[in-house]
């Protein structure tokens, strides 16, 4: 049930992060893949990788903030694999500032970006693939944002709360044509884009110390979940958010449970 052989899948935002640690563990479960960024040096040599364990692997030109270019992805995505089963929808941005610093622009940076084409990437893949075939797995990335808020991040947590959201009337929506709509939510894991925060080890203690598990998530952490959820393992599970995040989304932290112990 957990077999990808004769699959095809999409990753957005493949060019690194997280988008490379799903891609991996998809391919590994037999997968073809297709990889997208915005621009196509930046995949060459993850494209290698995966060539090397026996999958195909397309890269494709996709600025997920362009209506035209999600458009072009999604018909060369078609003509050249035919059938599309899974689509990741991973490419995300963020901008950290404290809300009264937020511009109009960083707003719509991230909120197109992370919401406005998560959906139209998912409608290009679905209408022209899923739908005709009647089969299909979307799974939109989130973070432990998607049901919990933080300070700094208010157009993220927006974004990443609107694609629950989302992910549950896509699931209402595509059901009848046999897709499955879910939304894969990873705690603290090491990328590109926050790679800043864990030089500072006050921060990583801190933010350890937060974590039912106490550490970071690793790359391997999401391999189980985003295969499941893109095999038929998953057939009767849509519009759901499933979180990788340690534990850290049930509130439980140090200073409250010693707290707790502390109260007679």
């Amino acid at each position: 049930m957990f077999d990808l052989a004769g699959k095809t899948a999409i990753v957005t935002g493949a060019s690194r992060g997280l988008g490379q640690y799903m891609g991996r563990a998809l391919a590994k479960a037999g997968a073809d893949l297709i990889v997208t960024s915005r621009t196509l040096a930046s995949l060459e040599l993850f494209q290698r990788e995966i060539q090397s364990l026996g999958r195909r692997c397309v890269a494709l030109g996709l600025d997920v903030r362009d209506y035209d270019s999600i458009q072009r992805m999604a018909d060369a995505a078609v003509a050249s694999c035919n059938k599309i089963d899974i689509l990741v929808n991973n490419a995300g941005c963020n901008v950290r500032k404290r809300a009264v610093d937020v511009a109009w622009e960083d707003w719509n940076l991230v909120l197109d970006t992370n919401l406005r084409g998560t959906f139209f990437v998912a409608q290009a893949i679905a209408s022209r693939s899923m739908i005709p075939h009647r089969y299909g797995r979307v799974i939109n990335i989130g973070s432990v944002t998607t049901v919990a808020g933080y300070s700094g991040l208010g157009p993220y947590c927006a974004s990443r709360g609107g694609t629950k959201q989302l992910t549950m009337s896509l699931a209402d929506d595509w059901g009848e044509y046999g897709i499955t709509v879910n939304c894969l939510a990873p705690g603290w894991f090491k990328t590109a884009q926050n790679a800043v925060l864990y030089e500072n080890e006050a921060w990583v203690n801190y933010i350890c110390d937060r974590i039912p598990l106490k550490r970071p998530g690793q790359p391997h952490d999401l391999d189980g979940a985003v295969v499941f959820l893109a095999s038929d393992a998953s057939a009767y599970i849509t519009g759901q958010t499933l979180l990788v995040d340690g534990g850290i989304s049930t509130g439980a932290t140090k200073a409250t449970i010693d707290k707790a112990k502390a109260e007679p």
